[in-house]
């Protein structure tokens, strides 16, 4: 079958050593790399899970660059079959994160634009934003952002759906908005704004299937079916590791496509992206 991993990294040492996983690292067992990893560990993970292609996340945070959009985009320029790059920015210089932004896009190919809340301190409707949201409608591409509780020892206020995510939904109705790490422990928010906005979508990173909230599985056999976007966080949780269990979901045929691959094809375009530079 078909598999979509919606939120992944490659990561860097820089990434792996950050303060901010260090609750991580003691939750999972992630060890810390000496030196930068093979690509081909990425891959072999993926392949260990059945995972023909990855969106891999770029990351900046206020202390500079985590993994730059190059090295993402080095990445996939190498392997289009198997990734597609997400963008990232320096938040606090707005101007400057738009140009990026177009450039990821327009001159790297990537398939959208992910920033994380917490590694900034800003929930998603503060201004700093909004000039991003602009011109991710203008190139097409979805925003993709972190909503519930902070694995990291970071304020997880910021990940709250209602009402920040409702804010920024209301204010920019074109935006399509992908939403990982399910939303725990406010799950329920999360599933209200998907069903009340056309182009607002949940992916499952950061959680194995058995961690899954039940109203989350409810919601992925009904109504949610074109809603909901597998996705692992790997390094932190493997594919493999992820992926276990997908049986108890009891979705059909239909669901299970749309989840492991169809809804993340569809809302990031890939089956157009793959292969391009210059895709918009």
């Amino acid at each position: 079958m078909d598999i979509v991993d919606a939120w992944m990294q490659h990561p860097t040492v820089r990434f792996a050593r950050h303060e901010m996983l260090e609750s991580l690292r003691r939750w999972t067992g992630m060890e810390v790399p000496e030196q930068e990893p093979p690509v081909e560990g990425t891959v072999a993970a993926m392949d260990a899970a059945g995972v023909r292609h990855g969106l891999l996340s770029a990351w900046h945070g206020p202390e500079g660059s985590l993994i730059s959009n190059d090295e993402v985009a080095e990445i996939v320029t190498a392997r289009p079959d198997r990734f597609s790059g997400l963008a990232t920015v320096d938040l606090r210089r707005p101007m400057d994160a738009v140009r990026e932004l177009r450039r990821a896009v327009r001159d790297l190919g990537f398939v959208g634009l992910r920033v994380v809340p917490w590694l900034w301190g800003l929930p998603p409707n503060d201004r700093h934003y909004y000039p991003l949201y602009a011109e991710c409608v203008q190139l097409g591409v979805p925003f993709c952002t972190q909503v519930g509780h902070t694995g990291p020892l970071r304020s997880s206020e910021t990940g709250r759906p209602i009402p920040y995510l409702d804010d920024v939904a209301l204010d920019f109705p074109e935006l399509v908005i992908v939403a990982g790490h399910i939303g725990y422990p406010w799950t329920e928010e999360m599933i209200a704004l998907t069903r009340k906005y056309p182009n607002v979508y949940i992916d499952t990173s950061a959680y194995t299937i058995k961690r899954y909230p039940p109203e989350l599985v409810r919601y992925l056999r009904s109504d949610g079916t074109h809603k909901v976007l597998f996705g692992s966080n790997f390094p932190m949780i493997s594919p493999d590791k992820a992926l276990r269990d997908i049986d108890a979901l009891e979705l059909d045929e239909s669901g299970r496509e749309l989840f492991l691959a169809g809804n993340a094809r569809r809302v990031f375009g890939l089956d157009s992206a793959q292969g391009t530079t210059s895709a918009r």
